[in-house]
């Protein structure tokens, strides 16, 4: 959860670095409610969608239960698993602590959830979107190694001006990135796997063009923060986006500083084309609709 630039300091009742407690015993059964429910008919749609690695996780983190998760008992197996764990923060964090908190192997979550009104869209992220969304990949060691990554790459980022081409990249993995496995195209991406219409449309609908990933065009190419996507980069699987991203960026960004960017329903010559799309959805205006922000 990265907010814009840096701030002066964390709001009334936050710690130095930004987290709050998650206050869990303090949720009603009406918001436990909500979890369920948008737990429940995610969950099912998502086999066949998702990527092995996101059910994997999801199995061992077991968010169902009886409602909104308690972190202190997701932490246990995450710890076990990967040494990562989640951390409750008010609402969107500066990109400075974001980063930290990364690149220390912690994810900051919020922990208020939308009301029911909000089911299938709401402006800011929630404890839905964050850990249904992004918590069960950080179980898988290779890309919970990743993140880390991200995060000791977007410190240097700031220090260089780069940001906005780092935060491509963050968008188009770990919010919007499709996978191509032997059984066909999967979702990884948490902006993905929360939404459940976006989970239809990132697959089947035939409007967004997918586009095999390449690091430097996805750093290019802008994106749409208000509606869905128009374009999805699909990588072959976890270990080759650590491959390609674990290096050091700064000749990349030295190219980047002189190169203009990509419109987001471009298609390059030299791009691998999973499918064409025909941006027909975009064309006609689209709709904002069960965007689980990201």
């Amino acid at each position: 959860m990265s907010g814009d630039g840096f701030s002066s300091g964390p709001p009334p009742g936050a710690r130095p670095d930004w987290t709050i407690d998650q206050g869990w015993e303090t949720y009603s059964q009406a918001e436990h409610d909500v979890w369920i429910t948008l737990y429940e008919r995610q969950a099912d749609m998502l086999h066949g969608r998702a990527c092995d690695e996101f059910l994997r996780g999801l199995d061992a983190l077991d968010l169902h239960r009886t409602g909104i998760p308690d972190f202190a008992r997701i932490n246990e197996e995450l710890q076990r698993l990967t040494g990562w764990s989640v951390v409750a923060v008010p609402g969107l964090a500066p990109d400075d602590v974001f980063f930290d908190h990364l690149a220390n192997r912690r994810f900051p979550a919020g922990q208020f959830i939308r009301k029911p009104h909000e089911l299938d869209y709401l402006q800011e992220p929630d404890i839905f979107h964050d850990v249904f969304g992004h918590v069960p990949m950080l179980t898988d060691p290779v890309f919970a190694d990743y993140m880390q990554a991200y995060g000791r790459g977007g410190q240097r980022a700031l220090s260089l001006g780069r940001l906005a081409n780092l935060a491509r990249l963050y968008w188009y993995t770990v919010e919007f990135g499709l996978m191509n496995t032997p059984a066909g195209l999967r979702i990884y991406g948490a902006g993905i796997v929360s939404s459940r219409t976006e989970s239809i449309f990132a697959l089947d609908d035939p409007s967004p063009n997918r586009i095999g990933f390449e690091l430097e065009r996805v750093m290019r190419t802008n994106y749409r923060i208000d509606d869905f996507q128009q374009v999805y980069f699909v990588i072959d699987s976890i270990q080759t986006l650590q491959a390609v991203t674990l290096r050091d960026f700064g000749a990349l960004y030295q190219r980047l500083a002189g190169a203009t960017d990509i419109g987001v329903a471009e298609i390059l010559p030299g791009d691998t084309v999973i499918s064409r799309g025909t941006q027909a959805y975009a064309k006609a205006g689209g709709r904002l609709a069960d965007l689980s922000a990201g």
